[in-house]
């Protein structure tokens, strides 16, 4: 993939802790195949203030916003789409004119996910409470889920997630057997944590669909647990792609036909 930036390229960007390839691979790819003077480079930011003020200062269109910045870049922004201020965490910066306003694309990715793969309203339990499990238990509570566990040892944390959205929480899963188990932790994620299962075997042994929002690697401990036990996964590039995809039409305005998201998410993938 040849891009050749100049000097009214547009630069996109993202700020992880643990960057990964998803993001670069799927927007490059599909600016150059629509012909876009864009370009997507990924940050590791160690001043989180600093690297928003120069997203402002040097005129980037947009950033996407990774673990653990997406409740910390709240303060940061001018303004928040209904979809991040409903939840209070983001995913997405936009910049318009120095105007930087924030959406939460990942809200939109676990909603659509829920639909396509049917997943019907059984009770359900979500290991985590920071920005990006903020964003599924949301999506869960809207898509009709009301039978939920936020497990979370940030008792505070997850005592107003639970109550925010009206599900229940405990520090453990303890003898808990929903029939969905939702991961939203760093737990299989590449890292100091990459063989550590979310949930143990006897709960995945129990339950009907493994859902691992961890997207690096897309076979995570927890994934090939669950296919093993034949159940049914959703996986974290399923969510990588259809968030990437909401974040590039914010940034650009143009939405690529389905073959052209298909090859770019194939792409990314690698």
């Amino acid at each position: 993939m040849a891009i050749t930036a100049n000097r009214d390229t547009l630069l996109c960007m993202s700020m992880a802790a643990r960057p990964g390839n998803f993001g670069v691979r799927f927007h490059n790819h599909l600016y150059e195949q629509l012909g876009l003077n864009y370009y997507y480079k990924t940050f590791a930011p160690n001043d989180l203030a600093a690297a928003v003020a120069g997203i402002r200062a040097l005129g980037i269109r947009g950033s996407a916003v990774s673990m653990p910045f997406k409740e910390d870049c709240i303060a940061l922004v001018d303004e928040l789409d209904a979809s991040a201020a409903a939840i209070q965490s983001i995913n997405t910066i936009v910049n318009t004119d120095g105007h930087l306003k924030a959406f939460n694309t990942d809200y939109i990715a676990v909603a659509q996910l829920m639909k396509s793969h049917a997943v019907p309203h059984t009770p359900f339990a979500l290991r985590g409470s920071g920005g990006m499990a903020k964003a599924v238990a949301f999506a869960l509570r809207d898509a009709g889920f009301t039978d939920g566990l936020i497990v979370a040892r940030n008792e505070q944390a997850g005592k107003r997630l639970a109550e925010a959205c009206g599900f229940r929480w405990q520090a453990e899963l303890g003898n808990e057997r929903p029939a969905l188990l939702v991961n939203v932790t760093p737990l299989g994620m590449i890292g100091a944590q990459a063989d550590e299962l979310a949930f143990d075997e006897q709960a995945i042994e129990a339950a009907q669909t493994i859902f691992d929002v961890v997207a690096t690697p897309a076979q995570t401990p927890l994934i090939q647990a669950a296919r093993r036990l034949g159940k049914k996964v959703i996986s974290g590039d399923e969510v990588a792609a259809i968030q990437a995809l909401e974040q590039f039409v914010l940034y650009t305005g143009v939405r690529p036909t389905d073959e052209q998201y298909q090859k770019a998410a194939a792409f990314a993938r690698g």
